[in-house]
């Protein structure tokens, strides 16, 4: 046998070797982070859980208005949608949600944020609470659920 047909079958059965060691392992690794990926999407958190509740969503108009502070020059642009439970649609069948009455609900806990509170991430999560909570005891009827920024922007 020459040195050339040698090196060839050296590499035939080096190359072979590889797909057979290689193979599996990249096998085994897919189907790892297959069941752990698939593991993480069926575990419910709660803030999937709290999702699960909402049957549809109530779009406001943007709301603009002045923040509570010591300058008293930021205000605050933003964009709210309202999350409801799924028995809430048939309850606006009946007759309009009562969007004013959400809107002043809204304005009175935006007017008493303060610039400085809201900037921070859990400002905005705290000022979601406590919109979620007044929308909840003024306006029961509605079913509000989450509390959804779709814009929000502070200018100083």
């Amino acid at each position: 046998m020459s040195a050339d047909a040698h090196r060839d079958n050296t590499q035939k059965s080096g190359s072979h070797f590889l797909t057979l060691v290689l193979l599996p392992v990249v096998a085994v690794a897919a189907a790892s982070g297959a069941w752990l990926w698939r593991g993480k999407a069926a575990s419910p958190s709660s803030q999937t859980a709290q999702s699960a509740k909402v049957g549809n969503v109530l779009h406001l108009d943007t709301f603009v208005l002045n923040l509570a502070g010591a300058d008293e020059r930021a205000y605050l642009r933003a964009g709210i949608d309202l999350g409801l439970r799924g028995e809430a649609r048939q309850k606006e069948a009946e007759g309009a949600p009562p969007v004013a009455l959400v809107r002043d609900t809204i304005l009175g806990v935006l007017s008493a944020a303060k610039s400085e509170d809201v900037l921070t991430p859990q400002g905005k999560q705290a000022l979601k609470e406590n919109l979620l909570k007044a929308l909840q005891e003024r306006v029961p009827e509605l079913g509000v659920e989450e509390v959804y920024f779709t814009e929000f922007l502070i200018q100083r």
